[in-house]
C-alpha cells in the first residue's frame, strides 16, 4: 500500500512548554479541538500512553486507538494508530513544537497515512479528513494557548435513584423521546446509525421562554456513562462537553448516584451581546452554570421518577 505524507504548520505566540502541556494533555482536547469528541486512556506512564479517540472526520463520527510518544525536553509527541478505522489502514505522525524567539513557536502536525486497498477514493477522502481537522486543530490550539484568560470551567450536579440504575440509564439513553418526557426539550431528533453513537439535535425553552438549538454527539457505554459533545453551541459557548455518569451504590442494591457533569468555555466577545451591556465574563459563568445546572437537575429529577416507576 502506498505511504501518503502530508504536513501543517501554525506560528503561535506562547512559550514552548504551554503548548506542548496543551497537546500532551489528552483529556482537554474534547474542548480545545472541534474535531475531538471524546478520549479514553487505556494505559499510561511519564512517557507513553495508549488512547482511544472519538473525533469527525469528513463529518462522520470515527474512533480509533492510538499509541503516542510525549518528549517534553524535545517539546515532541509521536502517535502511531493501533486500531484504525476504514477507510484508513494505517497513520501516525508527530506533533514538533519549535521555537521561533522569546515567547513564539511553530507548531508542524505531519502525518502518514496508508488507504485500504489504495483506494483512489479512500484516499482522497483521507486526505480530505486530515487537511481540514489539522488546520481546524493547529487554529484551535493557537487560540487556546494564545488568549489571555481562562475562559473554561467544570460543575456537576447530582441526584439519588432509589429504583434500578439501569432504567435512569434508559431514559438519559432513550433521549430522542425527551420532548415528550422533559418541560425544558421543545423538539428532538435522535439518530444512532452506529450502535451506542448518537447524533442529537434539540430546542431547548429558557427561563425566559426563549428558544435554543443545540447538535451533540453522544458516545454511550452502556450501563456506565453516556458522553456527549456540542457541535453547534449556543452563542454564549464557544465549546461545551458533558457526561451522565451512572454510579450503582455499594450496598448492592439496585439503586445509586447519577451525575451530569459540564465543561464549557464562554465565548468572550458573546457576552455583552448575549447578557447587555457591562456583562462580564464572570457573569457569564454565573449565567451558564444557573441555565445547564436548571436543566441538568430537572432531566436527573424525571430519570429518579422514572427509575422509580420501573422498580414499581
Amino acid at each position: 500500500m502506498t505511504l501518503h505524507e502530508t504536513e501543517h504548520s501554525v506560528v503561535v505566540d506562547a512559550p514552548p512548554k504551554v503548548v506542548f502541556d496543551l497537546v500532551a494533555d489528552v483529556t482537554l482536547w474534547p474542548r480545545i479541538f472541534p474535531p475531538t469528541i471524546h478520549v479514553e486512556h487505556l494505559d499510561r506512564d511519564a512517557s507513553q500512553e495508549t488512547i482511544r479517540l472519538w473525533a469527525t472526520a469528513n463529518g462522520q463520527v470515527k474512533t480509533w486507538t492510538s499509541r503516542r510518544t510525549l518528549d517534553p525536553a524535545g517539546t515532541r509527541v509521536g502517535f502511531r494508530q493501533q486500531v484504525s478505522q476504514p477507510p484508513v489502514a494505517a497513520m501516525g505522525g508527530e506533533w514538533i513544537i519549535e521555537p521561533l524567539g522569546p515567547g513564539q513557536v511553530r507548531v508542524r502536525l505531519t502525518h502518514d497515512y496508508r488507504a485500504v486497498d489504495d483506494d483512489p477514493e479512500a484516499v482522497a477522502w483521507i486526505a480530505a479528513a486530515v487537511d481540514r481537522n489539522s488546520g481546524a486543530e493547529l487554529e484551535a490550539l493557537k487560540r487556546a494557548a494564545e488568549q489571555p484568560q481562562d475562559l473554561a470551567f467544570s460543575f456537576e450536579d447530582s441526584v439519588h435513584v432509589d429504583g434500578p440504575i439501569e432504567a435512569a440509564y434508559a431514559f438519559v439513553h432513550e433521549a430522542g423521546r425527551w420532548a415528550e418526557r422533559l418541560p425544558h426539550v421543545a423538539r428532538v431528533d435522535l439518530s444512532e446509525e452506529v450502535e451506542n453513537t448518537q447524533i442529537l439535535e434539540m430546542d431547548t425553552r429558557t427561563a425566559d421562554g426563549s428558544v435554543h438549538t443545540t447538535r451533540s454527539v453522544r458516545i454511550c457505554f452502556p450501563g456506565e456513562k453516556i458522553v456527549y459533545k456540542q457541535l453547534r453551541t449556543p452563542a454564549l459557548l464557544t465549546a461545551h462537553t458533558g457526561r451522565w455518569t451512572f454510579t450503582r451504590d455499594g450496598s448492592g442494591g439496585p439503586g445509586g448516584t447519577v451525575t451530569s457533569g459540564h465543561t464549557v468555555e464562554i465565548a468572550p466577545a458573546a457576552v455583552t451581546t448575549v447578557l447587555g451591556a457591562g456583562a462580564t465574563v464572570e457573569d457569564a459563568r454565573a449565567f451558564v452554570r444557573k441555565a445547564l445546572g436548571a436543566n441538568s437537575r430537572a432531566t436527573l429529577a424525571h430519570a429518579a421518577t422514572h427509575a422509580r416507576s420501573a422498580a414499581r
